[in-house]
């Protein structure tokens, strides 16, 4: 590997430290120094590379994931005001929010928000109106203590809500377009596991596989989706070059379990937050989603565990 090779490779994993550093504390206020330390980088020097990677400023970068948080909690949380929200994804002024949110999506809260329900009913109206509507019924198992639910959706083999630890995760990152790139993935679970099997570290005995998505598809541009696969590790594993090392923070999610095709997965995620969430008493609740590998993949079939973070609507 050639020493230019090397430095891009550290320069992304330190920026994307910063960029792990930023979605842990959203909702805090950032300086310019205190964004330059998480990457190790002097902040005379941080800004500009920063620009050079992410086609953005940091607080471009900040402002931008706060308002894409905005909006999909005004999508996911109908009962609570605009002002609420936009307090929560760290704006301290509304109108300051509101500006930003329009010059962003070029619409108001208000009509942004409308317009979103509106397509909503749309694709409803727009469905097949032969269709079967999926039948989804909950029970209470007694031998794991957790809500479990029976669907009739032929790719769903199990859903549950369930408690999830922390998880220290190395990973390496993609920024941009994904889907239906199989090659994509292939080839980044390709780095992560030839980077993971020499450490020993896919041999360990409780070892999970994800795929963190850390951006909303129907709102984040193409271009600045971020995508990570990693593996389980423990908390002291060293990482290098382009492999990094972030938390996944545990807590109430619900599990999804499918088994899929390659080109089955965006009908399974859809199916979770169009069928599955209405029905639950649940919201999505403000962690990245992901999606957890138990088992190896079988005559072109995935097993996967469609995670989602929750809290009562």
């Amino acid at each position: 590997m050639s020493s230019t090779h090397k430095t891009s490779q550290e320069y992304k994993s330190r920026i994307n430290k910063t960029l792990d550093y930023i979605e842990a504390n959203l909702d805090k206020q950032f300086t310019l120094d205190e964004l330059a330390l998480a990457a190790s980088f002097s902040k005379y020097h941080f800004h500009r590379i920063f620009i050079g990677l992410m086609n953005e400023t940091p607080f471009q970068f900040i402002t931008r994931l706060r308002l894409q948080r905005a909006a999909t909690f005004l999508v996911m949380n109908p009962n609570i005001s605009i002002n609420e929200i936009a307090h929560q994804c760290g704006f301290t002024d509304v109108s300051i929010f509101s500006r930003n949110f329009k010059q962003h999506f070029g619409q108001s809260p208000t009509v942004w928000l409308k317009q979103m329900r509106q397509k909503s009913n749309l694709s409803q109206i727009d469905s097949n109106p032969e269709k079967v509507k999926e039948e989804i019924s909950v029970y209470f198992c007694s031998y794991t203590k957790t809500l479990k639910w029976n669907t009739s959706m032929k790719l769903n083999k199990g859903i549950e809500i369930k408690e999830l630890p922390d998880m220290t995760v190395a990973y390496v990152r993609h920024i941009g377009p994904y889907k239906g790139n199989e090659e994509l993935f292939r080839g980044l679970w390709q780095k992560i596991m030839t980077w993971a099997g020499p450490r020993g570290l896919m041999a360990q005995p409780n070892l999970s596989s994800l795929a963190v998505y850390h951006d909303d598809p129907n709102i984040t541009d193409d271009m600045k989706l971020r995508t990570s696969i990693g593996i389980t590790v423990p908390d002291d594993t060293g990482v290098d070059g382009e492999v990094g090392k972030m938390l996944v923070q545990g807590g109430q999610y619900v599990v999804a379990k499918f088994e899929v095709e390659a080109h089955q997965f965006a009908e399974a995620w859809n199916w979770v937050y169009a069928s599955w969430f209405p029905e639950s008493g649940y919201q999505p609740d403000d962690k990245p989603c992901f999606e957890m590998y138990t088992e190896e993949p079988k005559d072109g079939k995935f097993v996967v565990d469609i995670c989602v973070p929750v809290k009562a609507l």
